[in-house]
């Protein structure tokens, strides 16, 4: 009970808090209005202009200080009260002064004479030059470089939004985050996009003010020298001189606080967000390396020695460096002579050294892409040699987007001394996937099978492709040649052998990446279609089943377009992966045809006998997740492979065309022992291609 009652006891102070701060935004307005028409008396226009040197100190501080901008979210807020307030006391102060200005330089309060007299010494002259320049600084330099800053950043900003909100989804979909944590980070991404956006336009509050401060400067000298001439009887002269000094006075304590303001907006946009506030970026980023100061040091000292310069701050400057320099020198070997001494000196302790705690940093993750080479085969991927190897595998990777359709992981390339001196090996995600050996400064003369004569060499076996080759020295290279042999270099065996193996495990180097990334490519082009499907309709995840369906079928997605307008038109209905890879197939119908059969000539395909496609229709009928039985499988696996032989030997295609309900089936079946065979239904060929059956599958 106690303790509600102290709970209620202490509610009317928070309330009455919170109340105070919302009245602050209103009082402020009121007073910033009154200030533009009621007179003030000079001390109150001390207090008030006291105040707005006081806030613009205080905002850049602040500034300063923030860790990044969205810390200090309500500056564009307070650029614009801040610039009315230097305003309003514009105007309060010019009444001022054209009123009482004939009395005195004290006649609008301490503060715009001590600015008028003691910065700028009393001339006028000076003072005008002085408040024109901080004009420039303010107008010319920082106003508008902030103003540049903030307008690429807002546009920077609003043209990354759709991606931050698609890795939201990404995540969300993913179970990374909950649904709480999404919402919070869509609203800082909203925000972030506000706060450009405003700073883009709250930079021209500093503008205007820069201009409307030089106009009424123009208007006070004006006004004044009419006033203290007509209605004073004042001479022309100290009329001048006496209104000129209170207007520049004016002039000053106004555009000060405003070149304060205007700093502090340049550094709350241009700062790079990090766990550190600008003072500790700036000296942790330009007086650590001792190198650095050592040689500014010397080459001030060295101009200090010329003769006719000011040796004095030349020397000094060029000396308090170099000692920098030397110092944090000093300071850097002594830790590590330190670090040195504990390392030695650990063996010699009595208490056992305690082991470090495991922690995520020991998590070694794998790469999806490696290729490890023997010591002999080091040369061909040094980058101080320019190893050839290497352009070669920047081409692959621009191939392969280029011709399949996504981008595949970057390639980490490694040494392996316990491969054998010419061995190397590729890896995917950790597991091997090929092998083989290279020879540097020999040739590989590969045998496409009607070679004339037979080569001396070293006998082995093309690694990409499984052809009987030979290395040979390279001066027997035009004669292998002559007798029809392909030769390639070590390098392009190894470049075709990486080739020949991404593209054939192109699926599984489809990961969530990619497909966010493709998604992202695709939402520059139609960005509509991209978020009517994904992830409204369409889960990212069925979206890469199907996709890696597609590749493991030999089906290229460059065709992102296509494909997923067919999956907008069927993923309302049926959000199966293998059914929708079906649909999408029939929509690449033509694409997928013109793979194998360019142009617009016959089709010489594969057919099935009627009485297998009966019974393979049969067992097709027998549930969802059919099987072969034993022995029709073995059947049908043979008599495929023997029509296929003979399809080859013809120089056809290795094609078999079926019926688009039995197509998922038997190519899920026969691409593990015929990889090369392709199964095609009649509802992926176009109606403007004629079919003819040159082999049929369990006609013998």
């Amino acid at each position: 009970m106690n303790a509600r009652t102290g709970f209620f006891a202490r509610r009317p102070d928070v309330l009455q808090g919170t109340n105070l701060r919302a009245l602050a935004g209103p009082i402020l307005i009121v007073m910033i209005l009154g200030m533009m028409i009621l007179p003030l008396p000079a001390f109150l226009l001390d207090l008030l202009f006291t105040f707005n040197i006081a806030l613009s100190v205080m905002v850049l501080l602040v500034a300063m200080y923030t860790m990044k901008p969205l810390d200090f979210a309500a500056f564009p807020s307070v650029l614009l009260f801040s610039t009315l307030l230097r305003l309003s006391l514009n105007v309060a102060s010019t009444r001022i002064v054209l009123l009482e200005g004939h009395t005195g330089p004290a006649a609008a309060g301490r503060v715009i004479e001590s600015f008028g007299h003691f910065l700028v010494g009393g001339n006028f002259a000076v003072g005008i030059v002085v408040f024109v320049i901080l004009m420039v600084i303010n107008f010319m330099v920082i106003t508008k470089g902030a103003g540049r800053i903030a307008e690429v950043a807002a546009r920077f900003t609003l043209d990354a939004m759709p991606g931050k909100q698609m890795a939201i989804d990404a995540d969300l979909n993913a179970g990374l985050i909950n649904e709480e944590a999404a919402r919070k980070r869509r609203g800082e991404v909203a925000q972030e996009a506000e706060f450009y956006g405003s700073m883009d336009g709250a930079s021209k509050f500093v503008r205007g003010d820069a201009i409307a401060g030089l106009l009424i400067m123009v208007i006070n000298i004006v006004g004044g020298l009419i006033v203290g001439v007509v209605q004073h009887g004042m001479d022309f002269a100290s009329a001048g001189e006496t209104y000129t000094l209170l207007t520049i006075g004016d002039g000053l304590v106004a555009q000060i606080p405003s070149l304060v303001i205007s700093t502090a907006a340049g550094v709350i946009v241009s700062r790079v967000a990090t766990n550190e506030d600008i003072g500790t970026q700036l000296t942790s980023q330009l007086f650590t390396n001792p190198r650095v100061l050592m040689i500014t040091g010397s080459i001030i000292g060295i101009m200090g020695l010329i003769p006719g310069m000011p040796h004095f701050a030349f020397l000094v400057l060029g000396g308090g460096a170099i000692q920098l320099g030397r110092t944090l020198k000093k300071s850097a070997e002594a830790k590590k002579a330190s670090a040195v001494l504990v390392d030695s000196s650990a063996p010699t302790t009595l208490a056992p050294a305690e082991t470090a705690e495991a922690s995520w940093d020991d998590v070694a993750l794998i790469d999806t892409l490696g290729l490890e080479v023997g010591y002999r085969l080091i040369p061909l991927v040094d980058k101080n040699t320019d190893g050839d190897l290497l352009k070669r595998i920047k081409s692959i990777r621009k191939k392969f987007a280029q011709e399949i359709g996504f981008l595949p992981p970057v390639i980490h390339i490694r040494d392996n001394l316990e491969l054998r001196p010419n061995a190397y090996r590729i890896t995917l995600k950790g597991v091997e996937v090929g092998a083989g050996e290279a020879y540097p400064g020999q040739w590989l003369a590969i045998n496409p099978g009607q070679v004339s004569a037979a080569l001396p060499g070293t006998p082995t076996t093309d690694p990409a492709f499984g052809l009987p080759a030979v290395w040979i020295d390279t001066n027997m290279r035009e004669q292998a040649q002559v007798f029809g042999y392909t030769v390639v270099d070590s390098s392009t065996v190894v470049a075709t052998h990486l080739n020949h193996l991404v593209v054939m495990h192109a699926s599984e180097l489809l990961g969530r990446k990619e497909v966010q990334a493709l998604i992202e490519r695709v939402q520059k082009d139609t960005p509509s279609l991209v978020e009517d499907l994904v992830p409204k309709v369409l889960p990212v995840t069925t979206l890469q089943k199907v996709l890696q369906n597609l590749l493991d079928e030999g089906v290229p997605i460059r065709d992102m377009r296509t494909i997923l307008e067919s999956l907008a038109e069927h993923a309302s209905r049926n959000t199966d992966a293998h059914d929708l890879t079906a649909a999408v197939r029939i929509s690449l119908g033509r694409a997928i045809t013109q793979q194998w059969f360019p142009g617009s000539g016959d089709m010489q395909v594969m057919g099935l006998d009627a009485n297998l496609e009966r019974v393979l229709s049969q067992t097709l009928t027998a549930g969802p997740n059919p099987g072969l039985e034993p022995g029709l499988a073995h059947t049908l696996l043979t008599q495929t492979e023997q029509a296929m032989a003979r399809q080859q030997s013809f120089g056809l295609a290795p094609v078999l065309l079926v019926q688009h309900a039995l197509r998922p089936m038997l190519s899920r079946f026969l691409r593990r022992s015929l990889p090369q065979l392709k199964v095609l239904s009649y509802a992926e060929v176009p109606d403007t291609r004629n079919v003819k059956v040159s082999n049929v599958v369990g006609a013998g």
